[in-house]
């Protein structure tokens, strides 16, 4: 399920004025701690929620340059993946959505443009 136009909205009071959001999806901490990965052009910035709210941001916990990969992936019971120094875990449905955006920072990660002169 994509995330909500309203949480997308709270989340861009965080972001620095102009940044677009390229990529947004939810993740938790020990099953209690909830976040929203936020990936501009610039930076990932990850936002804590209210406590046992998915959807309401309530501060900025930490920045990471966009170079940064997110995964890669584990995809054993529950997907997971670490960052920072803490096991991240994400419902299945953003996987791909983490991989697309790892992708984009590899130079060899997006096929090249069929139309280059269009």
């Amino acid at each position: 399920m994509p995330v909500p136009a309203e949480v997308r909205e709270r989340v861009r009071g965080f972001l620095p004025a102009g940044e677009d959001i390229r990529y947004i999806f939810p993740a938790s901490w020990n099953e209690t701690v909830f976040f929203v990965f936020v990936v501009t052009d610039s930076a990932i910035t990850v936002l804590s929620n209210r406590f046992w709210s998915r959807t309401r941001p309530k501060r900025i916990w930490h920045v990471f340059p966009r170079g940064v990969r997110i995964g890669p992936v584990e995809t054993n019971l529950i997907p997971a993946f670490e960052l920072g120094g803490h096991t991240f875990e994400v419902e299945e449905e953003y996987v791909s959505v983490i991989n697309a955006c790892d992708a984009e920072i590899d130079e060899d990660g997006l096929p090249e443009d069929p139309f280059p002169d269009l």
